[in-house]
């Protein structure tokens, strides 16, 4: 197959998805390299490195998109590419796709075959402690007095105390989050709905921490001796309520930060908008908040070799086996794929926007193999299914 990297081009996103490393993999597996020029550069490998593994580097995305059977890179398609898509073409990004319904009408006009590569991680995104540990930094950075803060150093001086923090959400991101202020000293509450990662993580941190069950009770009675929050929790798309709505901020003290990591709109903190690495801030009722949505990009070396690494296999078993084989043998790549051939296979996005949608074991025609197993990428579940008898591929 002919393999193609694109760069990213969406506004402070730094990040590759492969590095040269993985392009020498890939050479290597018998396959055709083409990678844009600059698509590594921003995160610190230069286009001779990718030259040098192998690849044969292309001026344009045009040409990626006319040259390439495997199209991937970081984030999700802008408009301006809708239209370079071709049938068959296999895509590879954050496609985020129940929250975009003009990118999903895009793929699925053009007949490609588009998986959501953070949906088919089996051991949590290296996106997502990227965003848990930097959002943490980020948090302490947005408490200085010079961006609005209360000026509370994190673990505090000699006769002044230690930042009280609530984490939101014991997953990937949250863990994260947790590691880098409890190694610098912070007071950290964590809140989750299961009680069982509540449990380990007192075990793991030798019951220096505190946990509860994440209720919008017990947010609220936390908030008026809380410093900083960090959202850390995957809130369902579609949901019309908030962990934390906007008569709850004057629960907290001025100066106070929120960081929205797991950011989203609709999502769990009613006061979040979108904020840029350019403009990463605004102040809503005396508390800083901090909602950068690609987190990540900010240290965009260490997340690019650390997510390249994690997708590699995907890209492998692809290119080497095909769609079908590759998803029959991984159930998280089978439940990332979004799209085939004009056809949604993307469970949450068809409950969300109300569109019939294939499973993917049935559209690739090996429901009866033996199949990987994998959860559900989300809890939102449709009954919207397509009759197989009107699929036409």
């Amino acid at each position: 197959m002919v393999f193609g990297l694109l760069k990213d081009i969406k506004n402070g996103e730094y990040r590759t998805i492969a590095t040269p490393v993985e392009i020498t993999t890939i050479v290597n597996d018998g396959h055709t390299a083409l990678v844009q020029r600059g698509a590594g550069e921003k995160a610190g490998f230069e286009d001779a490195a990718y030259e040098a593994a192998g690849a044969k580097l292309v001026d344009t995305m045009e040409e990626i998109y006319a040259q390439a059977d495997f199209v991937t890179k970081v984030k999700e398609l802008e408009p301006c590419e809708f239209s370079l898509l071709r049938p068959g073409q296999i895509i590879f990004t954050c496609i985020h796709p129940a929250a975009h319904p003009q990118e999903v009408q895009a793929i699925l006009d053009s007949g490609c075959i588009a998986f959501t590569a953070e949906d088919s991680h089996r051991y949590g995104s290296p996106n997502c402690e990227a965003a848990g540990k930097q959002g943490a930094l980020m948090g302490l950075e947005s408490m200085l007095s010079i961006n609005g803060g209360k000026g509370m150093f994190v673990s505090g001086l000699g006769g002044s105390p230690a930042m009280k923090v609530l984490i939101l959400g014991g997953g990937t991101v949250g863990q994260a989050a947790l590691s880098v202020l409890y190694a610098l000293g912070a007071r950290v509450t964590v809140m989750d709905i299961n009680i069982g990662i509540l449990r380990s993580l007192k075990r793991q941190y030798n019951e220096h921490i505190d946990t509860m069950m994440c209720t919008k009770e017990n947010i609220a009675a936390l908030l008026p001796q809380t410093d900083m929050v960090l959202n850390c929790v995957k809130w369902p798309k579609g949901c019309d309520e908030w962990l934390i709505d906007r008569p709850m901020l004057k629960l907290m003290g001025k100066g106070s930060v929120i960081v929205d990591i797991s950011n989203d709109d609709n999502g769990a903190i009613e006061s979040f908008h979108e904020t840029t690495h350019e403009n990463p801030r605004y102040i809503e009722e005396g508390v800083v908040h901090y909602c950068v949505s690609n987190i990540p990009g900010a240290i965009a070396n260490s997340t690019s070799i650390a997510y390249a690494a994690s997708v590699i296999p995907h890209f492998r078993a692809i290119l080497n086996k095909g769609v079908a084989a590759a998803c029959v043998q991984d159930g998280f790549l089978r439940r990332s794929l979004t799209a085939y051939k004009g056809y949604l296979t993307h469970e949450e996005t068809s409950a969300l926007q109300n569109r019939p949608w294939v499973r993917p074991e049935d559209i690739l025609g090996i429901a009866g193999e033996k199949l990987d197993p994998a959860p559900p990428a989300t809890v939102t579940r449709s009954d919207n299914l397509l009759p197989l008898e009107q699929v036409k591929l």
